[in-house]
């Protein structure tokens, strides 16, 4: 049987592209500054609530709220992301990894990405290619040998890359 790319109006994260996520970010009950130059960050990387307010250094949150939270806060992105891709359509893998990205970077890095410019054009490799260009923090190459500053950054990159092209 082959798979079929299906209109990213029509799909939502997955549950395994939540898990993905909630891994990636890992839990923290107080807020945190996870690299230099970022924002705080609370529970599974949630920089902001869902009405909009930013997480602020002194917050706090259970693993219970922090789920919640960052289930409402990836519906939001994946509209967000659906609404940028008029006409797309996408493996369930491929969503999966672009959401996580646009978790991670927003939505206007997403906006303006090489990414999101490849896939309006029906470049599906060429899209997966342009996350590894993503591999800044604050203006610091994260992809640099032995950084102990941002690593998490580019190797969180180098996993959707391959998520990306295994799912091709």
């Amino acid at each position: 049987m082959s798979k079929q790319r299906i209109a990213v109006a029509l799909l939502t994260m997955s549950a395994a592209g939540f898990g993905v996520w909630k891994s990636s970010e890992s839990f923290t009950g107080q807020a945190v500054i996870p690299t230099k130059g970022d924002v705080p960050t609370l529970g599974y990387g949630s920089t902001r609530y869902e009405d909009g307010r930013s997480v602020r250094m002194g917050d706090r949150v259970t693993r219970e709220r922090a789920d919640v939270l960052a289930r409402n806060l990836m519906k939001a992105d994946e509209r967000q992301f659906a609404d940028s891709l008029p006409g797309v359509r996408l493996y369930q893998q491929e969503f999966d990894v672009y959401v996580d990205f646009v978790g991670q970077f927003g939505i206007g890095n997403w906006r303006a990405s090489s990414m999101r410019k490849r896939l309006l054009a029906g470049n599906y490799a060429g899209a997966c290619d342009a996350l590894l260009r993503y591999r800044f923090s604050a203006g610091y190459d994260c992809s640099t040998p032995g950084n102990r500053r941002c690593a998490g950054v580019w190797t969180r990159q180098v996993k959707r890359h391959e998520r990306c092209k295994g799912a091709q």
